[in-house]
């Protein structure tokens, strides 16, 4: 099958260090050209990929030195360049929230939307109810309840290969938080547990500028090193080398997470998650197998207590079963399959 995958271009795919969006696009490629089929892949030069390359800007935009710069140029010429070469593919999958919705109206069967972000957002359902014909795939089933009405035809949670974290049959006796500092991923409850639990902490997070009075305000008065070590941003390399010696992965979100990465990339390495009953939480952490969910800061803490009655190999094979790209492609192929490509309708072109 001739597939387009289409990635925002806000970071090289897969990202060099924070990235979800591009990183799952980039296992998603390269696990669909393994089992056989023609992929080309839309995003920044900067992409490393198994997949055929057309390559959209010289750089991602966030790695872009240029003072200024706009997004939504770039966005909508990579949609034109799509437009003039529709007719060289199967299936368009895009992975661009709804921004190509007013172009590909006449091929909308032929496509698939992956929506990686949250949806409870003022101006969603106008614009979902005014283009119902596109197929929508959830990364959760959590994360559809804003948009319940909207043209849902399957849920594929993230996968990310086998091979890409290693597993580690031992902790070096610390906790990990990783991801993004900012309010809604709660930073400051993963420090305040360390704290009262006498377990250290290792924080590898991005900041935004959006967040950095936050990190600032907030988060900065917390560390207090060696106890807390913020590490910035890490690359692959060193996340897997974080999250295998972390005793666990605390991930104390208060807000309604679409799927959450990294809770996955830590069972990759047999690493248990402690996390708030939020989002999709529940569907990825399988409670007392591959770690705790919990409510509250004591109940983290009591929960960390039950960390040694896990089993970090049996996390690990949970991973390999729900969660590797293999299956994340096996079951995207599988929808690829089901779209209305048979009569292939010629897209009119302004």
């Amino acid at each position: 099958m001739r597939i387009a995958q289409i990635a925002p271009l806000y970071e090289p795919v897969p990202p060099r260090l924070y990235g979800g969006t591009e990183r799952v696009v980039a296992h998603l490629a390269d696990a669909l050209v393994e089992l056989g089929h023609d992929v080309t892949l839309f995003a920044s030069g900067d992409t490393w990929t198994r997949a055929r390359l057309a390559s959209m800007r010289e750089r991602a935009l966030r790695l872009d030195p240029a003072a200024l710069k706009s997004d939504i140029a770039a966005h909508l010429a990579m949609l034109k360049e799509v437009q003039n070469r529709v007719d060289e593919f199967d299936v368009l999958h895009f992975h661009i929230d709804l921004l190509h919705f007013p172009f590909f109206e006449a091929v909308a069967a032929r496509t698939l939307t992956t929506l990686h972000g949250r949806l409870d957002i003022d101006d969603l359902p106008w614009a979902y109810r005014r283009w119902p014909e596109y197929p929508l795939v959830s990364i959760s089933d959590s994360q559809r309840r804003p948009l319940a009405f909207a043209n849902w035809i399957a849920t594929v949670p993230h996968g990310i290969p086998t091979e890409r974290f290693h597993f580690s049959p031992k902790d070096a006796g610390y906790l990990a938080f990783v991801g993004r500092i900012s309010p809604e991923k709660r930073p400051d409850r993963a420090i305040e547990i360390a704290r009262r639990t006498g377990m250290p902490l290792k924080i590898a997070a991005k900041v935004d500028p959006v967040d950095q009075h936050y990190f600032d305000l907030v988060v900065v008065p917390m560390l207090d090193p060696p106890f807390v070590e913020f590490l910035g941003e890490v690359d692959d390399v060193a996340k897997n080398a974080l999250l295998g010696g972390a005793a666990a992965l605390l991930f104390p979100i208060d807000w309604p997470e679409p799927f959450g990465l990294v809770m996955i990339e830590a069972m990759a390495c047999g690493t248990p998650v402690i996390a708030w009953d939020m989002g999709s939480v529940r569907e990825v952490v399988e409670d007392g197998v591959s770690g705790f969910v919990v409510d509250s800061i004591d109940a983290a803490i009591a929960a960390l207590g039950r960390v040694p009655t896990l089993d970090r190999r049996a996390i690990r094979t949970h991973f390999e079963k729900r969660f590797s790209a293999a299956t994340m492609a096996r079951r995207y192929a599988e929808l690829y399959a089901r779209l209305e490509i048979a009569e292939r309708p010629t897209l009119i072109r302004a």
